[in-house]
């Protein structure tokens, strides 16, 4: 008798949203030379101790989550994974600002800036 086991592929731990996608691939067109792709990490920062950060890599470590999309390689720290799983990262502009919001479902609360969150 054969047993057959399916793998199921794994969701990705942060949903892009096509706007988040199309900055990144904004963001790769004027990278630094010898950046391989965006990195998403939280860093202990802020009031409530928990910031979101989106930099260049350029090198992939070990345990970070690596997803692809059509402008570029876009990583999640391996150490941030825990605390991102299920969010959506998306693009905004406005007329007064521009930047990346996250809608974490793992997070408890936030500063009252915005700057910061805690799980």
């Amino acid at each position: 008798m054969t047993t057959q086991t399916k793998i199921r592929a794994r969701p990705a731990a942060v949903i892009l949203t096509p706007s988040a996608e199309q900055r990144i691939a904004e963001l790769m067109r004027q990278a630094p030379e010898g950046a391989i792709g965006v990195k998403l990490s939280t860093p202990r920062r802020g009031c409530s101790g928990l910031a979101y950060s989106v930099d260049y890599v350029t090198g992939e470590a070990g345990f970070d989550e690596k997803i692809e999309t059509p402008g570029g390689t876009f990583y999640i720290d391996g150490a941030s994974v825990l605390y991102l799983v299920g969010s959506t990262m998306d693009w905004v502009e406005d007329d007064f600002t521009a930047g990346f919001v996250f809608n974490n479902p793992n997070a408890k609360g936030s500063c009252g800036c915005g700057e910061s969150f805690t799980i």
